[in-house]
């Protein structure tokens, strides 16, 4: 049996190989982001991408599996970034704050934006889009951010009987009266100040429902 060498390149199957589809990811992103998803064609993700249409089916179904993959990756990428929390830090209101602020900047992105907009709008057509940016996205989150809770429910500093319901709440109380404005074209009437007081209710709200109620 031979051994590759030690330099050699893995061999991946086609439509494995996770540069070749980071590259394809970057370029359709670029088209979807710059026509939308409707006027948006695998030819023109193709040229952006510098690669062949033949290629771009090799990774990919059709339009509809490129962008749910789209979704999916940057949704994934955004989870893994965010949700960063340590069990061990002892100033819970502080972590939930910095949590929601790192939350709130990264749903404002106008990325981010333009990308939910284009789930909302085919989503009906293609359930698939929107099944795969709930799970990856929103659903990843919360199972994320459950685990947090979960430890400090059994550090004794949270009383939560659900912590599933918890953790989407805490995270509808953070973007409560900010996003929904912002998809539906009114950014300029949020500020700094804004997004801070949010969060902070949101904290404020969370450790009263949740708080562990200890008989000193």
């Amino acid at each position: 049996m031979s051994v590759p060498a030690a330099n050699e390149a893995p061999a991946f199957g086609a439509g494995q190989a996770p540069e070749k589809r980071r590259q394809i990811l970057s370029g359709a992103r670029e088209v979807f982001l710059e026509r939308g998803f409707d006027a948006a064609s695998m030819g023109d993700i193709a040229r952006a991408a510098g690669v062949s249409k033949g290629t771009l089916y090799v990774y990919f179904e059709d339009k509809v599996d490129l962008f749910a993959a789209l979704v999916t990756t940057e949704c994934e990428e955004t989870a893994e970034r965010l949700f960063v929390l340590d069990a061990k830090e002892p100033d819970l209101a502080a972590a939930l704050k910095k949590l929601g602020m790192s939350f709130l900047e990264a749903m404002l992105r106008p990325e981010h934006v333009a990308t939910v907009r284009m789930v909302i709008a085919t989503a009906e057509k293609f359930p698939e889009i929107g099944r795969r940016f709930l799970d990856a996205g929103p659903n990843s989150g919360v199972r994320r951010l459950s685990t947090f809770l979960s430890a400090k429910v059994a550090q004794g500093e949270l009383d939560i009987d659900d912590v599933d319901s918890a953790a989407s709440q805490f995270l509808s109380l953070s973007k409560d009266t900010i996003l929904a404005p912002v998809l539906f074209g009114s950014a300029a009437t949020i500020s700094r100040d804004h997004m801070e007081k949010t969060v902070e209710r949101a904290v404020n709200l969370f450790l009263r429902v949740y708080g562990a109620r200890r008989n000193d």
